[in-house]
């Protein structure tokens, strides 16, 4: 077996990662740092967070299904004021890029987040969570709408330099029509994607098991329908894709890659094990010694390259 050192390094934009596993938005704190080497990470994503500081749905908030997890925290937020002053300093100690996740009641908010935030001299990428309800529009996602998705990253180009990266949502007709709206407008990236609307009831309460009664469900459950998103949505756009949905283990990551994203985000799994994305980056550069792959990039999009037909629809 030939032992000499890999090429990981990917590219979001003009950022450059030391290899492309990083943390789901949701399921990362600084606290994490206790049980894992926070250095080597691709990229440091934490929570999603508001303007102003926000409390999160009714509890409970997260219950445990076949094969994966729903929850539905309501993006509980301290706000952007805290953010700036405690959080970013916490994760600006380490040398791994910091993409900070935004998240808006309405198309104004998030550009005067941008602005704020993107200007900042230790936040190196911005994921817009347009996934997330929108109050302009009868609490429709703002990224089910193209012409929304595109107004709203058209905007926020124009008050910021760093990448911006567009974390679209699964429960719409067609991802690639979003994806397309989203490039046209100046993303540097999209997020592949969000979690599936789903519920669960307890059938001895005959009540809910969120308090939210509905929420997103997230592990190995969906990745197959998120590895067929990013499969539809790089043969839609130029742009790099961020798989995100059921990464369990570096095979799942390596499938993702090979489906046409460039980076992977891994959430549910840290649940399980707080290491998990230590352990992916391993796997994945195992592999890569396995099959004797000197460069990561020679995974992205493998799939198509191979000689795959074109089933975009």
């Amino acid at each position: 077996m030939n032992m000499r050192s890999r090429n990981l390094e990917v590219k979001i934009g003009n950022l450059a990662l030391a290899n492309p596993i990083m943390p789901a938005s949701g399921a990362f704190g600084v606290e994490m740092n206790q049980a894992m080497d926070f250095n080597r990470l691709g990229a440091l994503v934490p929570k999603s967070i508001t303007k102003y500081p926000r409390g999160g749905n009714p509890t409970p908030r997260v219950c445990e299904v076949t094969s994966g997890m729903i929850n539905s925290i309501g993006i509980q937020s301290k706000g952007i004021d805290y953010y700036i002053k405690e959080a970013i300093p916490e994760y600006a100690q380490y040398p791994v890029p910091l993409i900070s996740s935004i998240s808006g009641d309405t198309v104004e908010e998030f550009v005067e987040m941008c602005q704020i935030i993107g200007n900042h001299p230790d936040v190196d990428a911005i994921e817009l969570n347009i996934s997330c309800p929108n109050l302009e529009h009868d609490g429709k996602a703002f990224g089910m709408d193209p012409d929304i998705s595109y107004d709203l990253i058209k905007r926020a180009k124009q008050v910021t330099d760093v990448p911006l990266i567009a974390k679209l949502t699964p429960n719409v007709r067609s991802i690639q029509e979003i994806a397309i709206a989203c490039e046209n407008a100046g993303a540097d990236a999209l997020t592949v994607a969000n979690t599936f609307l789903a519920m669960a009831i307890d059938i001895h309460t005959m009540k809910p098991k969120i308090g939210n009664i509905m929420g997103g469900i997230s592990g190995p459950a969906v990745k197959p329908m998120i590895v067929r998103m990013i499969y539809q949505v790089y043969q839609s756009v130029d742009i790099p894709i961020i798989g995100c949905g059921g990464v369990m283990n570096p095979e799942d990551a390596i499938e993702m890659m090979v489906a046409g994203a460039t980076a992977v985000q891994v959430g549910t799994a840290s649940f399980i094990n707080p290491n998990s994305m230590i352990e992916i980056i391993e796997g994945i550069e195992a592999y890569m010694i396995d099959k004797e792959i000197d460069d990561i990039n020679e995974l992205i999009g493998r799939f198509h390259a191979d000689g795959t037909p074109n089933l975009c629809v």
